[in-house]
């Protein structure tokens, strides 16, 4: 039996304990003399013996006790971790493996550094698992970030579950623990067992940073596999700035994955296959040029729709593995199409395997509750004035856009990051350290966020859905702006769908709202969204929200479709929204897809695949979204008649929209324009190949020499009942 001195017992016992911060101190070999003392903790194992790799010798060690094991090896070299294995025999099993204990530690000086510092902009290739080869040795290196941590130990499938095992080694300095596993493999589920700053044990802790996890609603993460995914969209990629630009047409078709595609109950076929078989062309027939997606990262409860993430570096296993998901996005570029996630750095829910507490601390939410507490969803507000967690997310953020060449983030509830008092009353917000309601932590973190990716990952764009007046969101950060690419135009959604709800023999008492959002147009770089927000919790299918009788409600529809796709702004729909879906959203059921043997229903689908081929087809009607100078009244002030039109201009090039918001046709209905000739009628709501009266235009009109609306030349037009026309200037 090896002799075993007060300090090595006191060492002991703190390992048992659970106290021992630094178990390598203890465990693996150690010079012993001229031997070599190999020490191994296996609790409940039944004899633990060493094999030599250059003999095949095996040495017995002495239990001593409680399942601490040791032994003196004679010539057995240190700093050599594949110089032996451990044979370990349990009741009915028997291991073996390279002593964890054995290998140096792993994370470089320069790492630890960055990590401490908040810059290191590939954090997911240096904390989570990864499989690699050490000193010969194939493993997985495990490293979380947990620095007000007494203990941390690896757990899985590989060691019972007992956290007693595998405890990690400390980096002290930045509070992170590592450990690396010799012979495992990827595909292992694992926690992170931890001893809190108070000396508890917490609940088992799912990796902040893991790549991949198991299918809810267990909440293990799981090993990733090594290497990156085989891409083919060079092409793609080089030349996706232009795609992107603010004179590029951009017409984003929204789409939560699990209820897009109906429901065959084929559940062995991967959802991101599928989508990729049936959902891009689909999308692209229909001439979107963008899929945008609801959160996809791994998030514990369906019903959030993602909105509720907890795995922010891993695509849900719900969907398919992340080589799944890469392989969609490469299928979608192949077919031109842009990917967009919807990303969310405002809040993160209390799931106890989660961020909340997770060393025992506050650390990645704030502790106040009046900042760290979201009242409107229960959840908790990432501490984004820790410059750890600051960078915890930006490498959230570059994980989806390098590693899975995402072309753009929708970034959730911008509004809520940059107010101490979103949906707070008075008492329970704190000021920020100049007594004013700006969340300075927020703003910097967006601002750096933007910054970096634009840095890093050019081409790809950053989206926000913002629903205040905060000024510059899509200025340059240089500028004082947040740097966003673009941002969700929250008050023109909410003001023409208000308008759209009226019965037309009131519209005339609601006009501005159909002509403010150009009051304000270009004071920021505008998608225009008809997003799920507006078609879930009562408020009804966008069909549903228009006044009528049948036929009206569709009518309505097209004719506000074909106002949004002539207005400035990008574009972006809903999935349902293109098949004018009868009833309200529902996340666990697929679309109506035998809706579209009703010939209303597929002619509302045909008008946005014709508005879509319009929009990108004339460059007057996207080239100046962003520019003042793109856009004209003609008529904005005919509130008797609820009548619209305005001109959109592209140099020489002229394309007049004209909106009739009532169910009265209009006859000889006369037009100012600038330029004498032919305007042909290029689009009609009302055609009755879209299940209109079919009252238009004959395919188009001269002009007379008749000044009105302060222009030389006029049309005299019938505008068809519930329609937006569009004409287009030939000469």
């Amino acid at each position: 039996m090896p002799s075993v001195d007060a300090a090595l017992s006191a060492e002991i016992d703190a390992l048992l304990s659970g106290r021992h911060a630094d178990p390598f101190h203890l465990l693996g070999p150690h010079p012993s003399g001229d031997l070599t003392s190999v020490r191994v903790f296996a609790p409940n194992a039944t004899r633990v013996a060493v094999v030599r790799a250059d003999t095949g010798d095996c040495i017995d060690l002495a239990h001593i006790r409680h399942g601490f094991f040791m032994g003196d090896v004679t010539d057995l070299p240190l700093g050599r971790p594949g110089s032996y294995r451990l044979r370990t025999e349990w009741p009915g099993v028997v291991q073996e493996a390279e002593d964890p204990y054995a290998f140096a530690p792993l994370l470089g000086d320069l790492d630890l550094y960055l990590i401490g510092e908040g810059r290191h902009e590939a954090l997911a290739d240096c904390l989570g698992s990864h499989v690699m080869t050490v000193e010969g040795v194939e493993g997985v290196r495990f490293a979380v970030w947990a620095p007000n941590a007494r203990r941390v130990s690896v757990v899985g499938d590989f060691n019972s579950w007992d956290g007693r095992r595998h405890p990690m080694r400390l980096r002290h300095g930045n509070g992170v623990w590592e450990v690396f596993l010799p012979r495992l493999r990827a595909g292992e589920r694992y926690k992170y067992e931890i001893i809190g700053a108070a000396g508890n044990l917490l609940p088992l802790k799912a990796d902040p940073l893991a790549r991949q996890t198991e299918m809810p609603p267990a909440t293990a993460s799981v090993v990733p596999p090594p290497g990156d995914f085989s891409w083919t969209d060079e092409a793609w990629m080089a030349d996706r700035a232009g795609r992107h630009a603010p004179d590029a047409p951009i017409a984003v078709y929204e789409v939560h994955p699990g209820s897009w595609l109906p429901r065959d109950g084929d559940d062995a076929v991967c959802i991101w296959d599928r989508l990729a078989e049936r959902l891009v062309p689909y999308a692209k027939d229909l001439g979107f040029t963008h899929l945008e997606l609801m959160p996809i990262m791994e998030h514990p409860f369906g019903g959030s729709w993602g909105y509720q993430p907890l795995g922010v570096f891993a695509p849900t296993a719900r969907f398919g593995t992340p080589a799944d998901f890469a392989r969609f996005v490469d299928r979608c570029h192949a077919a031109g199409l842009g990917v967009i996630l919807d990303w969310v750095p405002a809040h993160f829910p209390t799931d106890t395997h989660g961020l909340v507490q997770f060393d025992g601390t506050s650390l990645y939410e704030y502790s106040d509750p009046r900042e760290g507490f979201h009242p409107d969803w229960n959840t908790l507000i990432y501490n984004l004035g820790r410059t750890e967690v600051r960078n915890f997310m930006i490498a959230s953020a570059l994980e989806w856009v390098r590693r899975y060449h995402v072309d753009a983030l929708r970034v959730d509830a911008v509004a809520s990051m940059l107010y101490r008092d979103y949906s707070r009353q008075a008492g329970e917000w704190i000021p920020n350290r100049y007594g004013g309601r700006e969340n300075l932590e927020a703003v910097e973190f967006l601002r750096d966020m933007n910054v970096t990716i634009g840095r890093l990952c050019p081409g790809a764009m950053t989206i926000a859905e913002e629903s205040t007046a905060w000024p510059g969101v899509t200025a340059r950060t240089e500028d004082g702006g947040l740097g966003f690419t673009y941002k969700w135009n929250m008050g023109w959604m909410h003001d023409t769908l208000r308008y759209m709800h009226h019965e037309p023999v009131h519209r005339s008492y609601h006009h501005n709202d159909m002509t403010f959002g150009m009051v304000y147009a270009y004071s920021e770089r505008f998608i225009l969204p008809l997003s799920h927000d507006e078609v879930v919790h009562g408020k009804g299918s966008l069909l549903n929200k228009m006044p009528g009788d049948r036929w009206q409600r569709f009518a309505n529809l097209r004719a506000y479709f074909g106002f949004m796709w002539t207005h400035p702004g990008k574009k972006l729909l809903f999935m349902g929204g293109e098949i004018a879906q009868e009833r309200e959203w529902n996340h666990d059921a697929s679309l109506d897809w035998p809706a579209l043997d009703d010939p209303m229903h597929r002619g509302v689908q045909q008008v946005v695949r014709d508005l879509n081929r319009l929009y990108a087809e004339l460059p007057a009607l996207h080239r100046h979204d962003a520019d003042p100078g793109g856009f004209m009244w003609v008529v904005g002030d005919d509130t008797t008649n609820s009548v619209f039109a305005f001109m959109r201009q592209d140099g020489e090039a002229r394309v007049l929209a004209v909106c009739n918001m009532t169910p009265v046709p209009r006859h000889d209905y006369r037009i100012g324009v600038p330029r004498p000739g032919y305007w042909r009628e290029r689009l009609n709501t009302d055609a009755s190949d879209y299940g209109g009266s079919g009252v238009g235009n004959g395919g188009g009109r001269h002009t007379d020499d008749v000044a009105a609306h302060g222009q030389p030349h006029s049309l005299s037009l019938t505008l068809p009942p519930l329609a937006t026309v569009v004409f287009q200037y030939e000469g």
